[in-house]
């Protein structure tokens, strides 16, 4: 089995002798080299091409941030984890957005290096509990207010979503408020307000609508719904159509 090759870039000797120690005694890791600057880890990587590079962000002549933003760059096929005393937002943003596959902070157990070093090198992304918690609680807080300021969809309410994917899987007013306990009036006044907030004013238009954002999946029978609509109600429209011809009778 082949080992994971890893380089270690940290300027304190005794830190570096700790890491050594630590993922040397594993049988599938093979600390590779140790580099006590970011630009000698920068040098390193480009002539080890280790699989690996545990980087510190506090580092003399070339910090960690700039030394991962080298790395990346020059398309070293090295992966870098992250391991500081540091765990602020803006650190973590700014080395994820360098190119950083993982971030661990300095008081984790070993076993989290070891498990973070390996998937790492499977080409997976790995941050400690805390960071990661962080990260989840940054995407929520972008999410909702891209959503609110953003995205057109950001004010339906939970009702008018409803309405809006049994509109695109091709119901008519009838049976959406039969399926949601509602008047037809009602669901008429939901629809016309999802109408106005979006501002598409056709059923075709809002059944393109929701298979683009994924309120309804883009299967080949809304499409077809959304594809021959022309204004009229989406699921009369479809019925109207599904109804065999029948020729009037000739007058005696």
């Amino acid at each position: 089995m082949k080992k994971i090759s890893v380089l270690l870039a940290e300027d304190h000797v005794v830190v570096r002798q700790g890491l050594r120690s630590l993922l040397c005694a594993e049988a599938d890791i093979d600390v590779v080299g140790e580099a006590g600057n970011g630009r000698l880890a920068v040098k390193m990587a480009r002539e080890l091409r280790p699989d690996v590079v545990i980087m510190d962000i506090a580092m003399p002549l070339l910090n960690g941030l700039e030394a991962t933003c080298q790395i990346v760059a020059e398309g070293i096929p090295t992966r870098v984890l992250i391991l500081s005393s540091y765990a602020d937002d803006e650190y973590v943003h700014q080395l994820t957005e360098a190119g950083a596959c993982g971030y661990l902070i300095k008081q984790s157990a070993a076993s989290e290096l070891i498990m973070a070093v390996r998937e790492v090198a499977r080409g997976n992304a790995y941050y400690s509990p805390p960071i990661l918690k962080r990260l989840i609680e940054l995407y929520r807080e972008f999410y909702v207010k891209n959503r609110l300021l953003g995205r057109k969809d950001g004010h339906l309410t939970s009702r008018e979503q409803e309405v809006l994917q049994m509109v695109a899987e091709g119901h008519v007013n009838k049976q959406i408020a039969s399926a949601l306990c509602l008047s037809i009036k009602t669901v008429e006044k939901h629809r016309q307000q999802l109408m106005d907030k979006l501002d598409i004013h056709d059923i075709a238009g809002l059944t393109r609508y929701a298979i683009s954002h994924g309120v309804v999946e883009s299967m080949g029978r809304v499409r077809g719904v959304a594809e021959t609509l022309d204004g009229s109600e989406a699921g009369e429209g479809a019925a109207a159509s599904a109804q065999p011809h029948v020729a009037a009778a000739p007058r005696p």
